[in-house]
């Protein structure tokens, strides 16, 4: 049995989580303020994580390093174990975020102009990645219903014959929870392979999947593999962001030689060593771990419906199939996202993320991430709470 029941004081660590309320929400009292917005978690990293972190560091020497064939086995064991997708380690280009990962394949395999095409709502890099890149990114909107996604397949197919270079998939999907069915992202990569466009897939929360759902990776279900390039990481699911590691599964050789040539332009490092220590621990001994986390954060979950519902019945809470976020619909209150957040922020001192961050999809929204102690998650429906008091004035 893990521990996920403690409250680690993360305050004064340089977390942005943490210490950049101020910056981040344009307020002064960011010290009363309770973060539940970015996605990192408040649980520790695993023990044997920390242990396979420590052996390194003892060490004592940190010279030029990369990520051994150790390294690319434990990640081909877990995803085929934990996927049920059998990949190769020569499949594997390391970078330090998945978000790299994705301008690195855009970088390489796009030009300025091209247009980008991605689903709304969806996690704001989407599109700030190719528009910071020069590259014009389109917008198709999934379907919604009671705060649920589902993708429309004549309408992604007629997208996709607008001049589209590139589509980037959020599978499973951030910020709404939705595990994409086989038939959907079998439908989505064929038509993609048929319109000659890159299928880049982002699933770096795909270890998080709620039973008896199952994620469903792009390259589990294509009959042709040489334009999809998937990203992941361990990052998500085992609280490992700040230590920046990821790769791309890559079966074409010739994009992987691309990749490695375009990261080289552009002075990528890749993958540190202690990076690389702590994803090999984390896949070879992390499955029970993850188990044990799921169960937590799904008790939060519930948890935070229940009392909403309850206390707040204008609130709804549809229950995610992944990740560790909520998302949030507060639309039968029927104001403002301006007035939401102050509320938030000024009355119940909490600190979530803006529907319309995720695009205008999202308006009426907001994402909260409950993977912290049950602790945590108690103040912060309560604050919730008192924000929306506060509104009905």
């Amino acid at each position: 049995m893990y521990d996920f029941t403690k409250v680690h004081n993360r305050r004064n660590t340089d977390s942005i989580k943490w210490d950049m309320l101020n910056e981040v929400y344009a307020v002064k009292h960011g010290e009363e303020i309770l973060p539940m917005w970015v996605a990192d978690m408040d649980f520790a990293l695993p023990p044997f994580v920390e242990d396979a972190l420590v052996s390194r560091i003892r060490d004592g020497v940190f010279g030029y390093s990369y990520p051994g064939d150790h390294v690319g086995q434990a990640i081909c064991n877990w995803v085929a174990d934990r996927h049920n997708t059998t990949i190769e380690k020569d499949w594997l280009v390391y970078e330090s975020g998945v978000i790299p990962s994705m301008a690195l394949a855009l970088q390489a395999f796009t030009n300025v102009g091209d247009r980008v095409l991605v689903h709304g709502p969806v996690y704001p890099p989407f599109r700030n990645t190719p528009s910071n890149l020069g590259r014009e990114v389109v917008t198709f909107s999934l379907s919604e219903s009671d705060g649920q996604y589902s993708i429309d397949l004549e309408a992604f197919e007629q997208a996709l014959k607008e001049d589209i270079a590139a589509f980037i998939f959020c599978n499973p999907h951030n910020p709404g929870g939705k595990v994409w069915s086989r038939e959907d992202v079998k439908a989505m990569v064929d038509l993609c392979y048929q319109n000659d466009v890159l299928f880049i897939s982002d699933e770096i929360h795909a270890d998080l999947v709620f039973a008896p759902h199952k994620h469903v990776t792009a390259l589990s279900v294509a009959e042709h593999t040489d334009h999809i390039i998937t990203c992941m990481a361990p990052t998500k699911t085992f609280n490992l962001a700040g230590l920046q590691a990821a790769y791309m599964i890559v079966t074409d050789s010739a994009k992987r030689e691309k990749l490695k040539e375009t990261a080289m332009q552009a002075a990528h490092m890749g993958v540190t060593v202690l990076g690389a220590t702590a994803m090999q621990a984390a896949y070879e001994q992390g499955a029970d771990w993850v188990e044990e986390l799921l169960q937590q954060v799904k008790a939060n979950m519930e948890y935070v419906a229940e009392r909403l519902q309850k206390e707040a019945p204008e609130i709804r809470v549809p229950q995610p199939e992944a990740t560790y976020l909520l998302w949030i619909d507060y639309r039968a209150l029927e104001v403002s996202e301006k007035d939401m957040m102050h509320a938030l922020l000024h009355e119940g001192k909490l600190a979530l993320e803006p529907g319309t961050k995720y695009g205008p999809e999202g308006d009426g929204f907001l994402r909260m991430n409950v993977a912290c102690p049950a602790e945590t998650v108690g103040e912060g429906v309560d604050r919730f709470l008192t924000a929306v008091k506060s509104l009905k004035k």
